[in-house]
């Protein structure tokens, strides 16, 4: 009786020291998903409460650099480059700080987003892009800092800031028109040679139609004749075997073989030796 008390007692204790209290967060945290034209734009950032207090020009001074937020750094991501303030930023993640003063704000775009809160040392080579906009009084107050994507449009976002009683927004355009060109090109080209590899180097592996393969292979090495690719060279070498075509096989195999030894590239050097002597060429 006394040894079952004691582990009672035992994972009680342990109970009671393992155990964590969920409370809610007094700046919980956000995440947003918004497509702009074809581009992906996330934001992640904590969203701290007014709570009664005065926050512009005071919780926040005027004339400081801020989180723009609460807790960890304010990030976000681009799938593309996108153009902010007249500035190219590389696709990738940027942490957002902001210099409130009464009639405008400095936002600042900054490639380390690993701080807790601003960095210890401002890194001015890591400004990716700094804007400056107009503050705009609201006829009410809002108590949670809110930031937004508004008016969007084929080419373009205000990434929208709102807190107390002021509004701010900066402009994000994307490659919307680029990247449509690009589509389009690439459909009224047709497929391009990396299509034509993957689709023949898959009926070769799935036992599917082979003279389909040839054909594809075929298309894709004649694509690429400029600037040979001892791979596809390969492929069209195991290709033209398997269809009964033995010296296309060795001269695709032979081809491959100087581009593997151009390259360095030890595994296609042995595997092209190795097909050429079962083949009868070496």
């Amino acid at each position: 009786m006394k040894k079952l008390l004691t582990i009672v007692l035992v994972l009680a204790v342990s109970f009671t020291i393992n155990a964590q209290i969920e409370t809610p967060q007094p700046s919980p945290f956000s995440k947003i998903e918004q497509k702009v034209g074809l581009t992906d734009v996330t934001l992640e950032y904590s969203r701290p409460g007014m709570r009664g207090r005065t926050i512009f020009g005071d919780l926040v001074p005027y004339g400081k650099l801020w989180r723009a937020g609460a807790n960890k750094n304010t990030m976000i991501s681009f799938s593309d480059a996108v153009t902010i303030g007249g500035k190219e930023l590389k696709a990738g993640d940027y942490a957002i700080f902001i210099t409130p003063n009464a009639t405008s704000w400095e936002v600042v775009f900054y490639s380390n987003t690993d701080n807790w809160g601003t960095p210890r040392e401002w890194d001015e080579s890591k400004v990716a892009a700094k804007v400056t906009t107009e503050v705009m009084k609201m006829p009410m107050k809002v108590e949670t800092f809110t930031m937004t994507f508004d008016d969007l449009t084929n080419d373009s976002a205000m990434l929208g800031m709102i807190w107390e009683d002021v509004y701010t927004a900066v402009k994000i355009s994307v490659p919307t028109a680029k990247k449509v060109e690009a589509s389009i090109s690439k459909v009224m080209n047709g497929p391009a040679a990396g299509d034509y590899f993957s689709a023949a180097r898959y009926n070769l592996e799935s036992n599917g139609d082979i003279k389909e393969a040839v054909k594809w292979i075929d298309k894709a090495v004649e694509m690429t004749k400029a600037e040979p690719r001892f791979w596809y060279l390969r492929q069209q070498s195991l290709i033209h075997a398997k269809a009964g075509n033995k010296k296309g096989a060795i001269k695709a195999a032979k081809a491959s073989l100087a581009g593997a030894e151009k390259a360095n590239n030890a595994d296609y050097v042995k595997m092209n030796k190795e097909s050429l002597k079962e083949w009868g060429a070496m």
